[in-house]
């Protein structure tokens, strides 16, 4: 007797697509919510770095004292001291962070300028490794200038950029990203479910 173990992909096929297309409504609802903040975010790109900046430092400080309350009842485990240390310095950043908002966001900005150099030039390289494979490998090089064209941007501008960058990257992305939401609730309305 022989139990058959492969997956019918043509039926998960169906329940995903059928799943997608009830659910329609509420992509079409979440992107519209983030395309509307992201441009709010453009919009006053200064008070969104300075709120990312304060909800980055609360993060730490709850992920910091999580992490401490958690390892304080494991002490008799192999690096106890290190990931109390770890969570000690997690929290004192984000406290730092909250305290000193503007030395915060201009180290999250000199963090993301170096961020787009690196991206940028390995995308360079990566995109002259692929001219002899691929017939869209300038695709990937233009990502590769955008990004250094980004960091010298930011970079011309040092330090202030710093106070509005990270809010109009981070805008432009919520858009972007509720663009794609949008798209996906109108192709999942028009699926018929089986």
């Amino acid at each position: 007797m022989s139990i058959e173990t492969t997956p019918n992909f043509e039926a998960i096929r169906h329940q995903v697509l059928a799943t997608i297309h009830a659910h329609w409504k509420f992509f079409l609802v979440q992107g519209i919510i983030m395309v509307v903040l992201g441009m709010i975010a453009v919009a006053v790109p200064n008070i969104s770095t300075l709120e990312i900046e304060l909800l980055l430092g609360w993060l730490l400080i709850v992920g910091g004292f999580l992490r401490v309350v958690t390892i304080f009842r494991r002490r008799h485990m192999p690096g106890f001291w290190w990931s109390m240390l770890n969570g000690v310095l997690s929290m004192a950043l984000g406290l730092v962070l909250i305290a000193r908002p503007g030395t915060g966001v201009i180290t999250l900005t000199f963090v993301m300028t170096v961020f787009f150099v690196v991206e940028g030039i390995a995308a360079i390289f990566i995109a002259l490794d692929f001219r002899r494979h691929l017939n869209n490998w300038s695709w990937t090089l233009f990502s590769g200038i955008v990004n250094l064209g980004l960091a010298y941007l930011i970079w011309a501008g040092w330090p202030s950029t710093a106070t509005w960058v990270i809010g109009l990257f981070v805008g432009i992305n919520m858009i972007f990203f509720g663009v794609s939401l949008i798209m996906t609730a109108i192709s999942a309305r028009n699926i018929t479910p089986a």
